[in-house]
């Protein structure tokens, strides 16, 4: 599908549709695709064509693109199909989708992640056990061969091969600038290894990357060391979740850690910091007199904040407005309307996703959804 669409139309009193400078960058609008597990590498989690046709689909001038979670590791994977940045193979294939997002004037930043202890061994190098910052058991599930199973219980990275994972990020950095993206985001959030390392429900080390809140932050920013060196502060972005129990994750005092991690991470300088919300947990924010994890840490944080967690047009009009963020990402209904900001900003009709096709398989529920012009519908507000 090659076709393209413009934000050209009648001028909308909105947050959405004001310019921002983040970092290094000056977007049109504030209608970020986020991140999203898609699951459509090919062989070797090498990106090809396919992935390419998604990305220039959902690409704005001047707007921003976060991609799906990329392993930088061998053992990172616990998602069948999911790309990887650790081989010049898949460094060459992301080539393929930052040339079809840059040739629509697009900014794309590549996540970065590894799955820890949300794997199973049919995932990891020669079936070996996955690897976490300890062996606390997992009780979700992952993406094998042969479909969902649950994980495979892992086993606690000794204190040398958790420098060596903390350089496999910054390897990973390395490839994604010489894969042409222009920025990365540091995946922080969701129960995946670094929010392993930040929550004690997780983390029970005894060496420098456990027990207090300091210790367990080190992984955290001994990555971001790396990465701002390689890229630069205004060119890096972190996500973390608060309020989020996806992935079996808990922490005996959450308020004070990502209280902790919004002050370590201010002298980065960095190009946002994006805040997974949790509506439906967030009972110890309310309890606390916060509505939202980004009102709290705005309070701390000094640099851009990008929102993620159910949003619609007139919430995220709602939070940009009250100041509690900067910008606001979409995943779900980016999927099903690849011309989500012009159909924001016209006020036009959604087309429902399809669930069912999320994770895996082929171009159905991929790169087969209209944009508005090739559909029959009206104006709503959504």
């Amino acid at each position: 599908m090659e076709t393209d669409f413009s934000l050209d139309g009648p001028l909308v009193d909105s947050r959405l549709f004001s310019p921002i400078q983040m970092g290094d960058f000056m977007l049109d609008h504030r209608v970020v695709m986020a991140p999203m597990t898609r699951m459509r590498a090919e062989k070797d989690m090498i990106p090809g064509k396919l992935m390419a046709e998604y990305y220039a689909q959902r690409t704005t001038t001047r707007g921003l693109l976060i991609t799906e979670a990329t392993v930088v590791s061998p053992t990172g994977d616990g998602y069948y199909g999911a790309p990887g940045i650790f081989t010049d193979a898949q460094t060459e294939g992301w080539k393929l989708i930052t040339d079809a997002v840059h040739k629509k004037g697009g900014i794309i930043f590549q996540q970065l992640f590894h799955v820890g202890r949300q794997s199973h061994t049919s995932l990891q190098p020669n079936s070996n056990i996955p690897v976490a910052p300890s062996a606390v058991i997992s009780d979700d599930v992952v993406f094998t061969p042969a479909g969902w199973v649950p994980t495979t219980p892992a086993r606690a990275l000794e204190t040398d091969e958790v420098r060596e994972l903390v350089e496999a990020f910054h390897q990973a950095a390395k490839r994604a600038k010489a894969a042409g993206f222009d920025g990365v985001e540091l995946h922080g959030a969701n129960g995946y290894i670094v929010d392993q390392f930040l929550q004690d429900g997780t983390n029970k080390r005894t060496d420098q990357y456990g027990g207090s809140i300091e210790n367990r932050t080190r992984f955290l920013t001994e990555i971001l060391d790396g990465i701002v060196d390689i890229w630069g502060g205004n060119k890096v972005g972190l996500r973390v979740s608060p309020a989020s129990t996806f992935g079996s994750m808990s922490d005996s005092d959450p308020l004070s850690l990502f209280d902790h991690v919004a002050r370590q991470v201010n002298s980065y300088g960095l190009a946002y910091l994006h805040i997974v919300e949790w509506i439906l947990g967030d009972t110890y924010l309310q309890r606390e007199g916060h509505s939202s994890a980004a009102e709290r840490l705005r309070k701390i944080y000094n640099n851009k904040i990008m929102v993620n967690g159910g949003f619609t047009r007139d919430s995220a009009e709602a939070i940009l407005r009250k100041g509690d963020a900067d910008l606001v990402s979409f995943a779900k209904i980016f999927i099903s309307n690849p011309d989500l900001p012009l159909r924001f900003k016209m006020g036009y009709q959604l087309t429902p996703y399809d669930r069912g096709t999320f994770y895996g398989g082929n171009a159905q529920g991929y790169i087969d959804y209209p944009y508005y012009k090739e559909t029959v519908g009206a104006r709503t507000t959504v």
